[in-house]
């Protein structure tokens, strides 16, 4: 009973997190309520801003902050068992848009509102992280959180415009509403370069997903059959329904660049996919699962489960996981 309690009250206060308007809701608030979360439960927990961002030469992440007035926020939260073995180490990645016009590539006004829920996939890690803390599994896990607002402004990034990654790669803007790619394209390497050995991401990434499955499944991606198979026994478990879509070489080509290593987008079609596909270039040889949940982080209508709004997608799974992960 104390395990359900803690799980649905860390799926609640992801739900609240995304709930909040985004003038209530800046990547420094999301920042704040994680540090106020993360010592109420004994997480360890360090915020960077702008100039952290920029010395550690996150130019995809830095790309699409540098629009917005709002300062960025690059959340690290971290959990570590006493016991735990040194590995592996499980490494969480959300992406935390708390608000997408969609930059210069700026979108149809109708429905813009709901854009608040851009870093449903970044609450998600940290709700998790919650849980986490409370249950005590026995291992480590990191969660990274790239939060800022994608914003147009006189200092916003253009279509067209090369941005260096993190990693080193270059990517050619062609899109700049094909930010939250370039968020956790950063956030992906970070979480590799704190020592993650298996990496999960999570992001209302594309409408494409919602093309593809509708408000029922959310699409999963991953480079690797076995942490797949312990995601989606995990997903079972939690009750949480995931479908997983392909990830083939031959879609690399949609994304291929003249000018850089990589584009932002791959055209109309397989949107998910392409998506999914330049995210794999940064996970590279870790192993990795890549969650879009772009059509199931929002209830578009009241089920006699879940009230309309915010859903809390992905906190269940992902605690259910990190609580066998080790076995």
């Amino acid at each position: 009973m104390d395990e359900a309690r803690i799980i649905g009250e860390s799926q609640n206060f992801t739900r609240d997190l995304v709930n909040e308007p985004s003038n209530r809701m800046t990547p420094s608030i999301l920042a704040e309520r994680a540090r106020r979360m993360a010592q109420e439960v004994g997480l360890k927990c360090e915020v960077y801003g702008a100039d952290k961002i920029k010395e550690l030469k996150m130019g995809a992440f830095w790309g699409v902050a540098q629009g917005s007035d709002e300062p960025p926020a690059l959340i690290v939260l971290r959990y570590e068992s006493p016991n735990a073995p040194a590995t592996p180490v499980l490494g969480l990645v959300g992406k935390g848009i708390t608000f997408d016009t969609g930059g210069i590539s700026i979108k149809p006004a109708d429905g813009m509102e709901k854009m608040k829920y851009d870093m449903a996939g970044g609450a998600a890690m940290i709700g998790a992280m919650r849980a986490i803390a409370l249950l005590k599994p026995r291992n480590k896990v990191t969660a990274v959180i790239c939060a800022t607002e994608n914003m147009p402004s006189g200092k916003a990034q253009k279509p067209g415009d090369i941005q260096i990654a993190m990693s080193g790669k270059s990517i050619e803007i062609i899109n700049t509403d094909a930010e939250g790619r370039l968020v956790l394209a950063d956030g992906l390497h970070y979480a590799r370069h704190l020592g993650c050995t298996h990496l999960i991401d999570a992001a209302t990434l594309t409408g494409a997903v919602v093309v593809a499955l509708g408000y029922v499944n959310a699409g999963v991606f991953a480079n690797d059959d076995k942490l797949y198979e312990k995601f989606t026994l995990a997903a079972q478990k939690a009750g949480e329904k995931f479908w997983r879509m392909p990830l083939d070489d031959d879609y690399k080509e949609s994304i291929r660049s003249n000018i850089a290593d990589m584009m932002n987008t791959g055209g109309r079609w397989g949107g998910a996919v392409t998506a999914a596909m330049f995210l794999k270039e940064f996970a590279e040889d870790t192993p990795w699962v890549h969650l879009d949940i772009a059509g199931t982080a929002w209830m578009e209508e009241n089920k006699p489960w879940i009230a309309k709004g915010p859903s809390g997608i992905a906190v269940r799974s992902l605690v259910e996981l990190a609580k066998g992960f080790n076995s």
